[in-house]
């Protein structure tokens, strides 16, 4: 897809028809998310992948009928830090866009899920002490393909821009 389309296309699918993902549209979206940039290239995350629908709904309400799930988290012991600041949220923010657009570009509908708890989530997925999620994406095929009202609705350039 033209990645201008591609931006302004995506969305936030909050009704998924449980169809399965191909292993092959998973490899490339993983793959988007292995090259995506990291703070001094220290590529300090990891990708948990799973269709284990009760696992999930057992963290989170908002599956919303996707069947396959990917648990991005930051490596907080192996990232770059600066200061008292540390890039692994940062980091697992890039790599979770690029995987939510790659999805996209292959027509694999998404959205992005940050409403859990993350103790609770790394307990039942056997998540390492050093990983914190940061998001949870979900992913398959839209009943509707209907966006929120509020996808279109954004402010203006000059609201959010400032030329210093």
């Amino acid at each position: 897809m033209e990645y201008d389309k591609l931006i302004r296309e995506r969305y936030s699918c909050r009704n998924f028809n449980g169809k399965p993902v191909e292993k092959n549209k998973i490899d490339k979206i993983l793959e988007a998310g292995r090259i995506a940039p990291t703070a001094k290239n220290l590529q300090a995350f990891k990708i948990y992948v799973t269709e284990d629908k009760a696992k999930i709904d057992s963290v989170t309400n908002y599956r919303y009928g996707a069947p396959l799930c990917m648990i991005i988290c930051g490596d907080k012991e192996n990232d770059f830090k600066k200061g008292n600041h540390s890039y692994s949220d940062i980091d697992a923010s890039i790599i979770a866009t690029h995987m939510m657009l790659e999805a996209s570009n292959l027509e694999i509908d998404n959205i992005w899920v940050g409403l859990f708890d993350d103790n609770e989530v790394k307990e039942v997925f056997d998540i390492s002490d050093n990983y914190i999620p940061v998001g949870m994406l979900m992913f398959g095929y839209s009943n509707d393909k209907h966006m929120s009202r509020l996808h279109s609705n954004r402010k203006e350039t000059n609201e959010l821009v400032e030329y210093r």
